[in-house]
């Protein structure tokens, strides 16, 4: 009967678990105020000519970068002011961690000075993200 409990409450932990993965995926973050320099390779990825860049940290073997770059590349070339690029850490996870990256895909967006707009964990949408960088840029239609 004791292994039935503990069964029952390992899949009740699970559930919780999963539930809340789910809520936090594709969250846009408003960026915490940071006094470190960006790594040179993001700080070369920066477009001086777009108000924003979405810097897409991935790496090799992830699926869901493929989903978020899916998501991010065609965004970026209907708006005005907004360039992506993706970021392959698999070969240097020292860029990753001076970022705070715990996880791919996280996108986030930077000024061309290299200020922290926001940030989104896991595969972001699409009209959440536009919306939440609305006073940075100037979308034309599609």
């Amino acid at each position: 009967m004791t292994g039935l409990w503990v069964l029952v409450a390992t899949l009740v932990a699970a559930a919780a678990v999963g539930v809340l993965l789910r809520a936090r995926n594709g969250r846009v973050r408003e960026a915490k105020p940071a006094a470190r320099a960006l790594p040179g390779p993001v700080t070369a990825a920066l477009d001086p000519a777009s108000a924003v860049t979405l810097v897409q940290i991935s790496t090799t073997f992830c699926a869901p970068c493929r989903h978020a770059k899916a998501v991010l590349a065609p965004l970026a070339e209907r708006t005005d002011g907004l360039h992506h690029v993706e970021l392959d850490v698999t070969n240097q996870p020292e860029v990753a961690q001076s970022l705070s990256v715990l996880r791919t895909p996280t996108t986030i967006a930077l000024t061309p000075d290299g200020r922290e707009l926001l940030r989104v964990g896991g595969v972001p949408k699409g009209p959440e993200l536009l919306a939440a960088l609305q006073p940075h840029l100037t979308t034309r239609t599609s």
